[in-house]
């Protein structure tokens, strides 16, 4: 599966995502091609190699010759995307954005969506930033999307509506919306001074120590279209999308991690390797044997191994011994069985097993972090458990029911893991 993940080192923002994406790899003539679909004249959209913190970055800057005075509105962005001759499906990926802007604002200024006059945000350079990340993201093959934590930023920022504290209000709402994890502010070591990151997209208004690290547009983006965890890759390129500003302590840049995830979540084909199931009856042995029988038989290879109660002649209870295992552990298995239990006969047949596709991933709960599992099919997450022994461990430091740590856990992982 082709994947994604952004690391949001200094922030994230609109023209950071698609920076990180051309600096990964993909053709800017391409994502211009695409753009151009829109419709929309008067901006130009270039790239520059810069430096921050002596890590080689992409810039992206649009410049806005035209101004659009119906996208300052909900229903004019969305007349903008319908109207355009791109995929139904990026349309559709473009408007929830657009949707999600309008319902955090709306929620701000305690307004309906559709009545949401945008400023800062409802300019043509907003538009080209949430189209040309979702264009960029189906240019590149991108199957799956993550994201780290988003920085919170620190400071003040003046606006149309007067001085903001940071994040914006409407970054905080598309984060709540998404119960996505919000990343506090550095402070530099025995200072006490905040410090370590400095306007990693606008410039600092007053004071050298406010900055904006996530924007409204980049959060409306990756809320949308990421997953809040770090996948397992197979890395093939790394990109870095550049702010506006450098920073003194941390780099300001959106690293763009790419690679496979093939086999990491994905279901797993049947058939690929011959099965046995080897059963047999037994009335006759001690509890004790049958508990040994399992141990020696999962510690030679077998896949599984189960004990069923059933009744035999005479009306004596017995158990019915099952081993899976791959075919080339037949004689292996038969030889155990026949040494170890009672038995004088068996029973072999080849059987097919399909396998869902599982992953553990490490999620940071409000209890703290538990291991969980996940399981996929046809590469999507369907359901997840988390993992006893991180749930026995946090139950016994709270002071709290297991039942509480599992219903806590799971709730809060499916919210961000299951989309």
């Amino acid at each position: 599966m082709r994947t994604g993940y952004f690391h949001a080192i200094g922030g994230a923002a609109g023209d950071m995502i698609m920076a990180a994406m051309v600096d990964a790899g993909l053709s800017l003539d391409a994502l211009k091609a695409e753009l151009a679909k829109l419709q929309v004249t008067g901006y130009t959209l270039s790239a520059e190699p810069v430096q921050r913190r002596h890590i080689h970055a992409t810039l992206i800057t649009v410049d806005v010759v035209e101004a659009y005075p119906g996208l300052r509105s909900l229903n004019g962005q969305l007349k903008l995307v319908r109207e355009s001759i791109l995929p139904d499906h990026i349309k559709e990926r473009g408007e929830t954005i657009f949707r999600r802007l309008a319902q955090a604002e709306g929620k701000v200024h305690g307004v309906a969506p559709e009545k949401v006059r945008f400023h800062e945000l409802g300019v043509v350079d907003t538009v080209i930033d949430v189209m040309g990340a979702v264009i960029g993201m189906e240019l590149l093959g991108l199957e799956a999307v993550y994201s780290s934590p988003l920085p919170a930023g620190s400071g003040a920022i003046e606006t149309e509506h007067g001085t903001y504290h940071l994040p914006a209000p409407a970054t905080l709402e598309l984060m709540a919306m998404a119960g996505a994890p919000l990343r506090g502010e550095r402070r530099e070591a025995g200072s006490g001074k905040q410090g370590g990151v400095e306007g990693s997209h606008i410039p600092p208004p007053t004071s050298h120590f406010s900055f904006e690290q996530t924007t409204p547009t980049g959060a409306a983006i990756l809320t949308t279209l990421a997953t809040f965890e770090q996948p397992s890759l197979y890395l093939e390129r790394i990109g870095y999308g550049a702010g506006n500003n450098d920073m003194p302590h941390v780099p300001n840049v959106l690293a763009l991690w790419l690679g496979n995830s093939e086999n990491i979540g994905a279901s797993r084909p049947s058939g690929a390797a011959p099965l046995l199931l080897v059963e047999t009856n037994i009335d006759n042995m001690s509890p004790e044997v049958s508990a040994y029988v399992m141990e020696r038989l999962l510690d030679l290879g077998a896949l599984d191994v189960w004990f069923t109660p059933i009744q035999m002649k005479k009306n004596r209870p017995a158990i019915t011994l099952s081993v899976l295992c791959p075919a080339e552990l037949e004689s292996t298995v038969v030889e155990t069985v026949f040494r170890e239990t009672t038995t004088l006969g068996l029973r072999v047949q080849p059987v097919t097993r399909l396998e869902a596709g599982r992953e553990q991933v490490q999620f940071d709960s409000s209890l703290g972090a538990v291991r969980v599992k996940l399981k996929y099919f046809n590469g999507k997450a369907v359901s997840l458990a988390p993992e006893y022994e991180d749930c026995r461990r946090v139950a016994l430091g709270k002071g709290i029911s297991l039942a509480e740590v599992y219903r806590v856990v799971s709730q809060e992982a499916a919210r961000r893991l299951l989309k």
